[in-house]
């Protein structure tokens, strides 16, 4: 098949502001084990972005932009840590390269889908509940 561009005057360019969506983010398979809530919030996050991936949007800015509820929020952005698209040290979130999906799955054998990123003294939302519900008894 030919392409052809429909509207040529319109041929997407890189902004000077940096922002892109990368291709492995469907063929690496990501997007399979992400819910539309955390789509939004990884299209969102890779937009607001600087070319280090790191950006400072607090929760109640996210919530009034996407819309979403604080609820809602935690569990988009635990899943995306979960499956290795972002790290999150509050306020700071990070959009982390994207790996192969396969590669990731052959390097570990607990998980199917992609490694979460390490990153030292970063923890799970689920981690900080946990410890503080501890903390609360």
């Amino acid at each position: 098949m030919q392409k052809r561009l429909l509207i040529p005057e319109r041929v997407r360019r890189v902004p000077r502001q940096f922002s892109w969506v990368d291709q492995r983010l469907v063929r690496g398979r990501y997007i399979e084990h992400c819910d539309a809530q955390a789509l939004a919030l990884y299209l969102f996050l890779i937009t607001v972005a600087d070319a280090q991936g790191l950006s400072y949007y607090a929760d109640a800015s996210i919530c009034r932009l996407l819309p979403l509820d604080v609820d809602h929020l935690i569990h988009a952005r635990q899943a995306l840590i979960e499956v290795g698209m972002i790290a999150y040290e509050k306020p700071f979130y990070q959009v982390l390269t994207l790996e192969s999906y396969a590669a990731s799955a052959q390097s570990t054998t607990t998980s199917p889908t992609p490694a979460r990123a390490s990153v030292k003294g970063l923890q799970s939302i689920r981690e900080v509940l946990h410890q503080a519900l501890e903390q609360t008894s």
